[in-house]
């Protein structure tokens, strides 16, 4: 029998997603060629689930730069192209069909597309508050992307040039408060640690620019200027917990 010719792997580096897990991979099972998902040493349910839609699991460790494993899947992906997901995404059927048009067309000048993103949180599309669209770096061709792995708020990096693509996925970011804050304190802690990577300095000035100036910037600029009041309450709350980052990753920071 001659080998499947794969147009189109799916991505996915995972730990801990048992909650999310099911669903995104239900949201690709059906149009995919390939799923590639690699498992960071998970002691929930997140491998029993994977292996319901794929054998091609690599469990390995879990850095701390999760963009390492995420780099891990999308180098065993054998398929012409390559659409990277993280587990709290959903492909709407809508985007499936455009995916699947980009993929058949045969068009070779373009080597990555962005797509925009329905963010959630707690339960609430963030219509505002820069949060719609929210374009990341998602669909790329094979051997012309990579993940740099220096910053947590990195997105591949594709060569040459790139496109976008209109029909957005839906991305169940935030469940609860809990689930916010668990994420939170991941992110914060790597920022700390980026902090003493660049050699910033423990002084008055860094004190008071991060637990004075950012925060103020950083609400003023999702709630007025990006108009998250439109959001409502979810909107007030988002954007004072994102002005939190900056005094909680500053505190991090002292104690390195």
């Amino acid at each position: 029998m001659a080998k499947k010719n794969i147009k189109l792997s799916v991505a996915i580096a995972v730990f801990n997603e048992e909650k999310n897990l099911e669903a995104c991979l239900a949201s690709v099972a059906a149009f995919a060629d390939e799923i590639i998902v690699v498992d960071g040493g998970s002691v929930d349910a997140t491998v029993a689930i994977a292996r319901k839609f794929t054998s091609r699991i690599i469990e390995t460790d879990n850095p701390a730069m999760f963009h390492i494993n995420k780099q891990k899947a999308l180098d065993a992906c054998s398929g012409e192209w390559i659409l990277q997901l993280d587990a709290d995404e959903r492909i709407t059927p809508a985007l499936q069909n455009e995916i699947l048009s980009v993929v058949n067309s045969g068009k070779s000048d373009i080597n990555g597309y962005f797509i925009p993103r329905r963010n959630y949180f707690w339960g609430h599309w963030m219509r505002k508050g820069g949060q719609y669209p929210d374009y990341v770096m998602r669909l790329v061709r094979r051997g012309y992307a990579h993940f740099p792995a220096k910053s947590v708020h990195e997105q591949i990096e594709a060569v040459g040039k790139s496109g976008y693509l209109t029909e957005p996925m839906d991305h169940i970011s935030y469940r609860t408060r809990e689930d916010y804050w668990r994420k939170a304190d991941t992110y914060t802690t790597l920022e700390a640690h980026q902090m003493k990577k660049n050699g910033v300095q423990k002084n008055a000035w860094t004190w008071f620019l991060y637990n004075v100036i950012k925060p103020k910037i950083t609400f003023l600029s999702l709630f007025i200027r990006h108009k998250g009041f439109m959001d409502g309450w979810y909107g007030l709350v988002f954007a004072y917990w994102s002005a939190l980052h900056f005094p909680i990753t500053y505190k991090k920071f002292v104690q390195l």
